[in-house]
């Protein structure tokens, strides 16, 4: 207890928003944080305490209220006159490669089932992060129907740690445990700034960016499935911002309830986005390409693309931003911050 600074007192009755929003200082989280500075709302931001010091790209970011994630669920029962107008659960354990089920049960499943269980003992809207992880090879489509949730098998340990916890919301739900209001997002693959902390993790836009800073040339993936050409394994490409306006969309709207696609609605190859960063950088193309890691060939999505028309039913109307112009953004972005 104690690891937190800046506490203000927000009653309950107070008309200024309070989001709680955990994994703040992760990529999603800090844009998210960012956003709500711009409108005016106020944040307590929960994450590992020495990640809101140690990654310059989020340098400058008013992160209000700062909560250690090991302490969150002593700390929130703990504020008598603090009560957040909604929680924005984006913090979890991200790592596709990560195997130890153990940690990724207690980081994605036990952690985000305390929140909900005081969401709804609190009555608090609650959003959370899923993911397109749980829809494995893609057999059975990338439809948000909720009754093809307890179906899904997905490929690796970090995709169905996020479907259990899908799993289990939906059978709260029936048991009449719920938050006032709230929904899931399976977010689909974003980019955009604020994820060079993710290392390994990090988007091929940023990491086609950095080798074309460091060799003149970008290396994708080799295809090992027949029918598929190299370069042409697709996924549905999401920039950060749209993500962070469908999240203030869910709560200010409000969606009532319900786990929903999180992506634009259209595949895009990788060779496509490969293109787009050099065409912005205005180089030639130079793509090579390498084989898959063996120990990832077997976990590996060679095609991904969200069926929106839920969120678009629940008059979500803004467009997405193309694959081109959100890799424009980006790498401009990623120029300028290369020269400061």
């Amino acid at each position: 207890m104690g690891k937190f600074a800046g506490m203000t007192s927000n009653s309950s009755s107070s008309s200024k928003l309070l989001y709680l929003v955990t994994g703040a200082a992760g990529f999603i989280g800090s844009r998210f944080v960012q956003s709500c500075r711009k409108r005016g709302i106020d944040v307590i931001s929960v994450d590992q305490l020495s990640h809101f010091k140690s990654r310059p790209e989020h340098a400058g970011i008013d992160y209000g209220t700062l909560v250690d994630r090991e302490e969150l669920q002593d700390w929130l029962p703990a504020q008598k006159n603090v009560k957040p107008s909604a929680i924005v659960h984006l913090g979890a354990c991200t790592d596709t490669t990560e195997l130890d089920e153990t940690y990724l049960r207690r980081m994605n499943l036990n952690y985000t089932q305390a929140l909900w269980a005081y969401a709804s003992k609190e009555r608090v809207p609650f959003t959370y992060a899923s993911s397109a992880a749980t829809y494995g090879d893609g057999s059975l489509g990338y439809d948000d129907d909720e009754n093809l949730i307890s179906r899904l098998r997905a490929l690796n340990p970090y995709g169905e740690s996020k479907r259990l916890f899908d799993v289990w919301a939906l059978e709260q739900e029936k048991n009449g445990i719920t938050p006032p209001h709230w929904s899931g997002f399976k977010f689909f693959n974003v980019y955009g700034p604020g994820e060079r902390h993710k290392q390994g993790m990090a988007s091929v836009v940023l990491h086609a960016f950095d080798q074309i800073q460091a060799s003149g040339k970008v290396n994708l993936f080799r295809s090992h499935r027949e029918g598929i050409a190299d370069g042409h394994q697709s996924r549905d490409f999401i920039f950060v911002d749209d993500a962070v306006n469908v999240l203030h969309f869910a709560l200010s709207q409000p969606i009532q309830r319900g786990i929903y696609n999180l992506g634009t609605g259209k595949a895009r190859t990788y060779l496509d986005l490969a293109r787009a960063v050099f065409h912005t950088l205005g180089l030639p193309e130079k793509i090579d390409f390498v084989d898959t890691p063996v120990n990832l060939r077997e976990r590996y999505q060679y095609f991904t693309e969200a069926k929106m028309a839920r969120l678009r039913n629940e008059g979500y109307p803004a467009p997405f931003t193309s694959l081109e112009e959100g890799v424009a953004q980006y790498v401009t972005w990623l120029r300028a911050a290369s020269r400061s």
